[in-house]
């Protein structure tokens, strides 16, 4: 891992102090893994086996609905983590997708080696709370916009607090996730100013 990989990856973790040693140790438990357009990085039924922190890239995680059609419950892009997280921790299948919507390069991390930097670093479980603290309110946040916001409030909040690597992903990937028609989406792409 070069050094500047390693800044971007120390960066996620702004709580956790480390020394020159201990910098070792802690590269040496990430691998790299890298995926094309539209590979599965973790499919429905498997075992999610790393948690990932993105270094390039956009992915999205899914599900299926009734009809075969994708049901968008996420995004992951450069600087922000990845993986399906509930199969990660319980070790149990997956009933989600993780597909990389863009060519992706991933940090990886094993289960293992994940939970041993509880156990190595108090400060990872500072880390840990407010990780899934954040998760918990986004997605509580998220569903409060699916439940109360037009289609029109629903795109211009997310357009206004999206980074850029997720303007460029398919439109019919954004407009499940907004909980929309592709048409809706493209009208109001087309329309709207934010």
């Amino acid at each position: 891992m070069d050094d500047e990989t390693f800044l971007r990856l120390k960066a996620f973790f702004p709580q956790i102090t480390i020394n020159e040693q201990e910098e070792d140790h802690f590269k040496s438990l990430w691998s790299l893994k890298t995926f094309n357009q539209y590979d599965f990085i973790t499919e429905a039924g498997s075992i999610e086996r790393y948690f990932y922190f993105v270094l390039e890239g956009v992915q999205a995680l899914y599900i299926l609905n009734e009809k075969g059609e994708k049901v968008v419950l996420g995004f992951s892009y450069s600087g922000s983590p990845s993986g399906v997280f509930d199969s990660f921790i319980a070790k149990q299948a997956s009933h989600t997708f993780l597909e990389a919507l863009k060519p992706s390069k991933l940090l990886a991390i094993s289960l293992e080696d994940y939970l041993n930097l509880f156990k190595k670093y108090p400060d990872f479980n500072v880390w840990g709370h407010e990780f899934f603290r954040d998760i918990l309110f986004g997605r509580l946040h998220r569903e409060v916009e699916i439940l109360t916001m037009s289609a029109e409030q629903r795109y211009i909040a997310f357009m206004q607090r999206c980074p850029e690597e997720l303007k460029v992903i398919p439109q019919k990937y954004l407009a499940s996730y907004l909980n929309m028609k592709p048409e809706t989406f493209s009208r109001l792409r087309a329309s709207v100013s934010y």
